[in-house]
């Protein structure tokens, strides 16, 4: 999406939350960190004189999208989102689902097990309570400090990867059991694709609901969008 905003000439703003210590270059302006809010949002704004947003953002930054779609109604800005779409269950495949991450922390309970924890950084602590399974973890950045997990590995590595990197992933540290959002797409769906292969339990936790807003799924009918917005974001 920023490289099609860009080879257009459109002057943007690509904006980042801050969650990993090192960003991609972009081929756009880039800010790092939150608005303040709803209100600081719906402010920066009107004073950078914004005509569209595009919200990209993972489908589990639930706030983020939130507060996109009250700042943009409260400053009269066109708003849509690109999306993933989400994953589907398919032949062969064994999941459970759950509805966020702290039911998902909440099913590990019973006998040891080795898991693969994919779920990003922030929200590790939620299964410090099942302290019972190895966990594998792969992360974008060192842990700022040492995770208090008794038995644990951490793989530092960066996106996206392969079917056959993550399936000699899950064969090397013998997981039996994948915990991972539904974020769809396909830049992450090799560890599901991996799991299938190797007759893997999935533990997928769903997505949260979100306010109405308007969605594309292609970056071509987006940059259709900017030329022509359909409504204000909701």
């Amino acid at each position: 999406m920023a490289r099609k905003v860009a080879d257009a000439g459109l002057p943007a703003v690509m904006s980042f939350a801050g969650r990993v210590d090192s960003l991609k270059p972009q081929p756009l302006t880039m800010r790092v960190g939150g608005f303040g809010g709803v209100a600081g949002f719906a402010d920066y704004l009107r004073s950078n004189a914004v005509t569209r947003v595009i919200d990209a953002t993972h489908p589990f930054a639930a706030q983020i999208s939130r507060n996109a779609v009250e700042a943009c109604r409260l400053a009269g800005v066109p708003l849509v989102a690109l999306t993933r779409a989400p994953w589907i269950a398919q032949a062969g495949d064994s999941w459970t689902h759950v509805d966020s991450i702290e039911q998902a922390a909440k099913t590990m309970v019973g006998e040891p097990r080795r898991v693969f924890l994919a779920i990003g950084r922030m929200h590790l602590s939620a299964f410090l309570g099942a302290p019972q399974h190895f966990y594998l973890m792969r992360l974008v950045d060192e842990p700022a400090k040492p995770l208090a997990f008794p038995n644990a590995k951490i793989v530092i590595a960066r996106g996206p990867f392969t079917f056959d990197d993550d399936l000699a992933l899950l064969r090397t540290h013998g997981v039996d059991l994948v915990v991972s959002k539904n974020s769809g797409g396909d830049g992450a769906r090799s560890k599901i694709d991996a799991a299938r292969a190797l007759g893997i339990d999935v533990l997928m936790i769903d997505r949260p609901e979100l306010p109405d807003r308007q969605e594309m799924h292609d970056v071509n009918a987006i940059m259709a969008w900017i030329a022509h917005p359909t409504d204000l974001g909701v």
